[in-house]
């Protein structure tokens, strides 16, 4: 059962247009551009585990794919439907579900993404028992797609934003490096809500312990979420391509990997 921490930061609204603003439009282009690497074919069946309000899956949709939509948040399921029926946009389903209990048949599905609920799980079973949930959905050859939070991503955060002159937020900032267990325990929604973050490492450990094989680890913001004036200079496309091109070339640095807010794993069904 989902912690009813995390449905209430979610029930608030805060990730419904996170997508669009501000550095995290980094983390939506990456992401689309890692995803797109691996999908070579349509009609494919899709299932996007934890997929908020629906973004990625309205995309994938209008891309030709077969997707099923899955949140346990009734607010992003309500939004989804919402948008599904106002715009016409087709969405196989939409469903509110858990990552740990997925009712759908074994080898229904060519691709899962799991872009959230690795970093909700705080405990290692539970993120196993979704890894091996998302392995029994896929037929085989199928690629995951999950994504978690860096350990180290409070501290940057901290820093760069002057979250630090507040002593609740340093707090938080060093349980994370003791533990990764990320709590907050303040009504400030600025410092998110009850999550997991992991290490690099951690991340390809808990993929190959569930069965599947890990096919890489990209760095999805790398550095591009901690540059000043983000926004700004987002807005000039000659500066975007350049911020692009150079995380690519350092996307799988394992020295570098930790700096990125957040990690993305691919893996296959064997």
């Amino acid at each position: 059962m989902i912690n009813k921490n995390i449905i209430d930061h979610y029930d608030s609204g805060s990730e419904l247009n996170r997508l669009n603003v501000g550095t995290s439009q980094l983390e939506r282009v990456r992401t689309q551009e890692i995803i797109l690497r691996y999908l070579h074919k349509t009609p494919s069946r899709i299932l996007d585990v934890g997929a908020g309000s629906g973004f990625y899956s309205f995309w994938l949709s209008d891309l030709g794919y077969e997707v099923h939509l899955l949140d346990p948040v009734s607010k992003h399921v309500q939004y989804a439907r919402k948008y599904a029926m106002g715009s016409h946009k087709k969405i196989s389903s939409i469903t509110v579900g858990e990552a740990q209990h997925l009712e759908y048949d074994s080898e229904y599905f060519d691709v899962v993404l799991m872009l959230g609920p690795l970093y909700h799980l705080t405990e290692k079973d539970a993120r196993l028992r979704a890894l091996s949930e998302a392995k029994r959905v896929l037929s085989k050859g199928g690629i995951l797609f999950c994504a978690t939070v860096s350990r180290y991503a409070s501290m940057f955060d901290g820093y760069f934003r002057n979250l630090i002159s507040d002593l609740r937020f340093i707090e938080i900032m060093n349980r994370d490096l003791k533990d990764g267990q990320h709590r907050n325990n303040t009504e400030n929604l600025d410092y998110w809500t009850t999550a997991y973050l992991h290490k690099p490492d951690e991340l390809k450990e808990e993929v190959i312990q569930s069965g599947l094989k890990l096919e890489d680890l990209f760095a999805i913001d790398s550095f591009g979420w901690l540059i000043p004036n983000f926004q700004e200079k987002w807005q000039n496309k000659d500066y975007q391509h350049l911020l692009l091109r150079t995380i690519r070339v350092v996307e799988k640095d394992t020295s570098l990997m930790g700096i990125s807010a957040h990690i993305m794993g691919v893996a296959t069904k064997r």
